[in-house]
């Protein structure tokens, strides 16, 4: 039986916190003055608005990344220098932003899903993140394997954060860089494909498939996934920009 959808609210917040965590994007905290938990299912996505002195408001989507079973909401934002990030760019801890959500399809329903593979490119981990911190908050015992593209090393998000999953929650995750730089690396390279898929996780005709990226990247996937016959109704996609 399918969970019934959260309710939405718009509601303020504080930014509680800002990490530099790549060259390009940076990870935003916020919390509400009264530490209400938002309900919400991993995988959905907020509206934040920024609110400036003459009232003038900036709008955008993004992925939850934090725990439904916390108060904290955090974000991976690529700092692209647009009408909002450029309103972030200059923020402070304190500052106010307006929450308003939570909405989406794309949505990880732990009962219902006991075998899945999450197949991210750069700040589509957001979701990701958030449907792992809700498997090892709640101890669910899912199965679940992460691919993970970036162009560069330094571009991985919350690595640590992952490489302590894999022991907690027994996450198999494999990360590929897609670009040539002197960076050191000894991990995968090259786009995610289906021969990429098959040969780190053999047993993708049990899983669910989990998808979250820029459209081009989600084509791909869904290109690979129909080259290796899973069925489109076993394939959720979450597309940004």
């Amino acid at each position: 039986m399918a969970v019934s959808k959260p309710l939405i609210k718009r509601k303020e917040y504080l930014i509680t916190e800002i990490i530099h965590e790549t060259p390009d994007v940076d990870i935003f905290s916020i919390t509400p003055p009264d530490n209400e938990i938002m309900e919400f299912d991993p995988g959905m996505f907020v509206m934040l608005t920024h609110v400036s002195a003459d009232s003038k408001e900036v709008t955008r989507a993004f992925s939850i990344a934090s725990s439904p079973t916390t108060c904290v909401l955090d974000f991976y934002i690529h700092m692209i220098h647009g009408q909002l990030t450029s309103k972030l760019e200059n923020s402070k801890l304190g500052d106010k932003l307006l929450v308003t959500g939570p909405y989406g399809q794309f949505r990880f329903v732990p009962s219902e899903e006991k075998k899945v593979l999450f197949i991210a490119g750069g700040t589509g981990l957001a979701p990701m993140m958030s449907m792992l911190k809700q498997i090892k908050d709640q101890s669910t015992g899912t199965d679940v394997a992460l691919l993970y593209s970036v162009r560069y090393p330094n571009e991985i998000i919350r690595k640590e954060e992952l490489k302590s999953l894999e022991s907690e929650i027994g996450l198999n995750t494999t990360i590929t860089v897609t670009r040539e730089s002197e960076q050191h690396w000894d991990g995968e390279r090259g786009h995610i494909n289906s021969q990429m898929i098959s040969r780190h996780v053999p047993d993708y005709a049990e899983r669910t498939v989990f998808v979250c990226g820029p459209l081009e990247f989600v084509k791909a996937m869904r290109t690979a996934t129909s080259e290796l016959n899973i069925n489109s109704i076993k394939v959720k996609a979450d597309v940004w920009g």
